[in-house]
């Protein structure tokens, strides 16, 4: 039940920021009924035993084809610091080529604190990848290549949500996190 907080919360920015806000279209069809899977790390846990959630969470998705998608949330305090989280990512990335899932399952990467290299530090568009913990999302590609299909220009959903987020603007998204984190 301690995890509960942490799932919680992260589901309601799936729901509220998003959904709400369409920042992924795909989202709103993998969240019901129960198509996300979420799994908290330990708060203690190192690189490794990240990395080996990781692969049971692939696990998980080879076994269970009613899960869509993972949002592993790290609790452990290397991924707290944006810049050892970006360690952990680029190493998740390489185990699962090394795994055998390239092709199979792609990581999005969202943080607290995340921001895109080279944007200016006080865009709102970081907020698009913004989440109230650390989180993995493990996705698999054929649902991605499968919506894809009916989307005309994928460039259009990152303009939409680089647009998004600049008319809500930052207190908008720090004001949600926030209240998503105390709740």
């Amino acid at each position: 039940m301690e995890n509960q907080h942490y799932i919680s919360a992260t589901l309601q920015w799936v729901d509220d920021i998003v959904i709400h806000h369409n920042f992924c279209p795909f989202a709103r069809y993998a969240r019901y009924p129960g198509g996300i899977h979420c799994e908290v790390t330990a708060a203690t846990a190192d690189a490794g035993s990240v990395l080996a959630t990781l692969f049971d969470e692939c696990r998980r998705l080879d076994n269970d084809a009613n899960i869509a998608t993972t949002l592993l949330i790290l609790t452990n305090e290397d991924a707290k610091d944006f810049n050892r989280y970006l360690d952990i990512l680029a190493i998740a990335e390489k185990m699962l080529s090394d795994w055998g899932y390239a092709g199979i399952y792609q990581l999005a990467s969202f943080h607290p604190d995340y921001q895109f290299e080279g944007e200016d530090s006080a865009s709102p568009s970081h907020f698009t990848n913004r989440s109230p913990y650390p989180l993995l999302h493990l996705i698999r590609e054929s649902d991605i290549s499968k919506y894809m299909q009916n989307e005309e220009d994928a460039e259009k959903i990152y303009t939409h949500n680089m647009e998004k987020a600049q008319t809500l603007g930052c207190p908008y998204f720090r004001d949600k996190l926030k209240a998503l984190k105390t709740n």
